[in-house]
């Protein structure tokens, strides 16, 4: 397996592990959040958050339409380009191993700082971090569509993998936070759970639907608008959390995470991407 899927592979697994361990904590009657003004039964210090009153579980369907409109272009994003790289290629003149980087330097750092994005949000504000993380990611995106070399295409996809980093986890949290009941949290959280499996399947299709028609730059160009607009609904609409006690941040141990998996991709296609290669990059990171 060439080392962009395996990357691809270890996003895609953490975040049905994460998921899946949410659906099964919350529809078991799990830890429900604390609001500022209310109180649960079974709400620990550790878990209670502070919640803007004035938006407190307004609008809840439309919160969850929201983070799902986040995951749809960062999932999408995870396969979308496949299909043009050859369309890249030859417009930007680039070798095999930097079409590999277009892949990779996204995933790379999606992977990287999903932790760090969920520990800053908790400390700074979910919505916060939710609306930079947006306006990271479509002014990247832009970014990418106006690339004149494949050095800047790289760099401006690690870009959008930083902002996409700030989506993912944040979109969790303030799912919790919208619905307080069991049932209709594991529900909400089945709804983003299939909305990211979709975006992930019909990435390829929209893709070469793109490249074929108005060329492969317009395939960065889809996120703006939906960047822009779930940007705009989330000032309006999301309520505001903090938790309580925030998780404490580690820049040691995000800088070895960082460093560790940028190293290991930079080794393996030096190694041909073979499969004893990629074997030890999965075992390393399991």
């Amino acid at each position: 397996m060439p080392l962009n899927g395996w990357l691809a592979d270890l996003v895609i697994s953490k975040t049905i592990f994460h998921l899946r361990g949410a659906i099964l904590h919350l529809s078991g009657g799990g830890i429900l959040p604390k609001t500022k003004g209310d109180s649960f039964p079974g709400t620990g210090a550790m878990n209670s958050v502070v919640v803007d009153p004035s938006k407190l579980r307004s609008h809840p369907k439309l919160i969850l339409a929201i983070c799902c409109l986040s995951v749809l272009i960062l999932s999408m994003d995870v396969t979308i380009v496949n299909v043009a790289l050859p369309a890249i290629q030859r417009d930007l003149h680039a070798r095999l191993a930097g079409l590999q980087w277009i892949l990779d330097a996204y995933t790379l750092v999606v992977a990287s700082f999903l932790m760090l994005s969920g520990s800053i949000s908790d400390r700074f504000g979910r919505r916060r971090v939710f609306q930079i993380g947006l306006a990271i990611f479509t002014l990247a995106s832009l970014l990418c569509s106006q690339a004149a070399t494949i050095e800047q295409l790289i760099a401006f996809r690690a870009l959008q993998g930083f902002g996409a980093s700030m989506l993912n986890p944040v979109a969790l949290s303030i799912i919790a936070n919208a619905f307080p009941h069991p049932k209709a949290r594991a529900r909400a959280v089945g709804v983003w759970g299939a909305v990211a499996g979709l975006s992930l399947g019909i990435g390829p299709l929209i893709g070469g639907a793109l490249t074929q028609t108005t060329g492969w730059r317009s395939i960065f160009w889809i996120n703006v608008p939906i960047g822009i607009t779930a940007a705009l609904l989330a000032a309006r609409f999301v309520p505001e959390t903090k938790a309580a006690r925030a998780r404490a941040f580690d820049p040691v141990g995000q800088a070895l995470v960082l460093i560790a998996l940028a190293t290991l991709m930079w080794g393996v296609p030096d190694c041909g991407g073979s499969a004893a290669g990629v074997c030890a990059v999965r075992a390393a990171t399991a």
